[in-house]
């Protein structure tokens, strides 16, 4: 399934963000410009990865990111421009059911600026 074809999915988003830090300023920046609707940050989580051929380990804070497939293309070449890592963990799931008003919420929170 591809996303960001203007549809009205909605999406789950996961972020990894190497401080908390950097974890708030992402979140901050997605919704001032109505890329997510809201961003949960939690943290911090272990993460165990192959990167430049070594096992690595290293301490993280995890974003979820509530938005619609309408907004994903958008949301992650924001996130890719204004993450610290060369390839950041930008990760979507449809959202399959939700409670109908928080899903209006989110579209009416990231329909662009009022």
């Amino acid at each position: 399934m591809a996303f960001g074809d203007g549809g009205d999915d909605y999406l789950r988003v996961e972020v990894a963000a190497g401080s908390r830090d950097e974890a708030r300023r992402l979140a901050d920046g997605v919704v001032a410009a109505r890329l997510a609707a809201c961003a949960q940050i939690s943290g911090p989580i272990t993460s165990v990865y192959r990167w430049a051929g070594q096992i690595q380990a290293e301490e993280e804070w995890r974003l979820v990111l509530k938005t619609t497939g309408g907004r994903f293309a958008e949301l992650t070449a924001y996130l890719a421009d204004h993450h610290s890592y060369d390839v950041p963990e930008i990760i979507a799931v449809p959202i399959e059911g939700g409670h109908p008003e928080y899903l209006d919420w989110v579209a009416e929170s990231t329909r662009g600026e009022e």
